[in-house]
């Protein structure tokens, strides 16, 4: 008998539905009202606008595989001081991040095993083995661009998975 169950794209669909019915976001401009990026990790575990008490509007957040500031995430990062305002930004790593427990090279071997080839591949997944020297690189990589305003204040932090608690990284 086959699997009559609703999938959970159509089950965010429908909560999107309700959502929709009493939507009063119409009123909020692109700019985030606290000029504030967060540049974050895309696991599933963190609550990056409860963990830092964030509203609708008041931040640009920006997540990915181990928080990294990959070409993108420097694109928008760009973007979002030059064009829409910010003026702070944070780089949020965390305890127990997938990418630290793995390597590009032996990632992209599991990958082409498990899958075949691909011309298409990312040429770098961004693996890492330090979580502080991780944040570091990535504030560091902000820091360096000239296109992102020298008076845009840089911050690093780890988020500790078991705790709740973002511990700032010195990051010179």
């Amino acid at each position: 008998m086959p699997d009559t169950a609703p999938s959970t794209t159509d089950e965010v669909l429908a909560h999107n539905a309700r959502f929709a019915e009493t939507f009063a976001g119409e009123t909020l401009t692109a700019p985030p009202r606290r000029r504030l990026l967060v540049i974050a990790c895309m696991d599933a575990r963190i609550n990056i606008e409860r963990a830092l008490g964030l509203q609708y509007g008041d931040a640009h957040i920006l997540r990915n595989a181990g928080g990294t500031v990959t070409d993108d995430v420097l694109r928008s990062a760009i973007v979002s001081t030059n064009v829409l305002g910010t003026r702070e930004i944070m780089v949020i790593n965390h305890t127990g991040c997938g990418m630290m427990g793995c390597t590009d090279a032996g990632l992209r071997e599991d990958l082409a095993k498990k899958h075949g080839p691909a011309d298409n591949a990312p040429p770098d997944f961004h693996a890492f083995t330090e979580l502080d020297s991780h944040v570091r690189a990535q504030v560091d990589i902000l820091r360096a661009h000239p296109w992102v305003p020298a008076d845009t204040a840089l911050r690093g932090f780890t988020y500790d998975v078991e705790t709740g608690r973002l511990h700032e990284v010195d990051c010179g």
